[in-house]
């Protein structure tokens, strides 16, 4: 039994990214970028109008009120490009260019214009609301980097910048393999002493989430050969395999014989967590296999921690665990002696602001029902048998 530390170094270790592919911007979201975007101009690329007024020069109404000839307009889109003289004004829009020889913009609720004219009615400082060439970003600046993943944030700085075809990590393709002459598909009525599959479309789910493409294989039995059989079929079509069950210490706990009698370089068969002690960490050829519990919240738990982290670095994503904070506990919670636990549980944030974090009343690793609503793990270090409530925890974030 291994340190999850340990564990995560092993997989990480193993894993190798896929390479890279052109996408287009419309298909990038949330990709890993394989390249640093750089800025082909600056941004903005001209002196631009905040507001709606009238660009000026600010020593000419620095006298207020004072009255200026208008000679030109300056619209997003359609500047007005002459050099402003002294005694002149040209009306402006929010996001026009501003006109050469115009250091100011006044609002135009500070003006009353007639005929041709403009009256400036109270002083504008120098500068004022006018966002300079380049303020924002000068061109050949780097603004985004290889291994960020893609969100809906980044799209406009793409857009803005020319990227229609972004080089992104490959997707990695995944199989997914729930095991246990117990399970039936979701569409059938359970008989005596079965339930229904969940632990492959809590995979898949997840999975699709790390952006993965996932193939969802049909159920499989407690029997040796048949187990390898769609392992060698799986292994030959994807790049990492995830199966659930059949991976701790029971008389009908096949995939672990199954695995070696394929030849798999097993890197570790138990890690010291809670839940999801038992888990297979192999190799295949080229496919990362993962042989994650048969309860629904060790899949969960199992999948995020290990197998996760594993699909978002083929992707070259620099970023792989999940997102980690501290939180006080809002009550007692029970931790184990020789194991480490990530127990689910709500966040929320009390009168003064802190964030707390309210561990689920759940049954143990089978009690799906209750981990529903967990958006956080809460992590209680080995051997601390209590933590009271109000102390301080570390809680990773769930991806949702």
């Amino acid at each position: 039994m291994i340190p999850i530390n340990q564990a995560i170094q092993i997989i990480l270790q193993q894993t190798n990214a896929l390479g890279d592919e052109d996408v287009p911007l419309s298909q990038s979201l949330n990709r890993v970028l394989a390249e640093d975007v750089v800025a082909d101009t600056d941004l903005p690329p001209f002196d631009r109008a905040q507001m709606d007024g009238y660009a000026v020069r600010a020593a000419d109404v620095a006298a207020a009120p004072a009255r200026l000839q208008i000679v030109g307009e300056s619209a997003a889109g359609a500047g007005w490009h002459h050099e402003m003289k002294a005694g002149e004004a040209v009306r402006i829009m929010t996001g026009a260019p501003v006109p050469k020889g115009a250091d100011a913009v006044q609002q135009v609720e500070l003006t009353k214009e007639t005929d041709a004219e403009v009256e400036i009615l109270e002083p504008v400082a120098l500068g004022r609301s006018i966002v300079t060439r380049g303020s924002e970003i000068n061109s050949g600046q780097t603004v985004l980097r290889a291994g960020e993943r893609i969100n809906a944030g980044m799209i406009a700085t793409l857009a803005s910048f020319g990227y229609s075809q972004i080089k992104v990590g490959r997707r990695p393709r995944v199989a997914v393999m729930a095991t246990g002459s117990e399970l039936v598909d979701v569409d059938q009525k359970p008989a005596r002493d079965q339930i229904r599959d969940s632990n492959n479309y809590t995979i898949e789910a997840y999975a699709t989430q790390a952006n993965a493409t996932v193939e969802r294989l049909p159920l499989v039995g407690d029997e040796t050969n048949t187990l390898k059989q769609k392992i060698r079929e799986a292994a030959e079509r994807s790049d990492v395999l995830v199966t659930s069950g059949g991976v701790s210490m029971g008389v009908y706990d096949f995939t672990k014989a199954a695995l070696k009698e394929l030849g798999a370089e097993i890197f570790f068969e138990r890690v010291a967590l809670r839940p999801g002690k038992p888990i297979v960490f192999a190799r295949i050829g080229k496919e990362l296999v993962f042989g994650l519990p048969g309860n629904p919240v060790s899949v969960a738990v199992t999948f995020n921690l290990f197998v996760r982290p594993a699909l978002l670095a083929m992707q070259g994503a620099r970023q792989t665990a999940l997102i980690e904070e501290h939180a006080v506990v809002a009550r007692d919670v029970k931790g184990s002696i020789d194991r480490e636990s990530y127990l689910p549980a709500v966040m929320y944030s009390d009168r003064n602001g802190r964030l707390l974090a309210e561990p689920l009343k759940w049954g143990g690793s089978s009690d799906f029902v209750s981990f529903a609503r967990a958006i956080a793990l809460i992590n209680i270090p080995a051997g601390a048998a209590v933590i009271k409530k109000q102390s301080i925890v570390k809680i990773v974030r769930l991806p949702i």
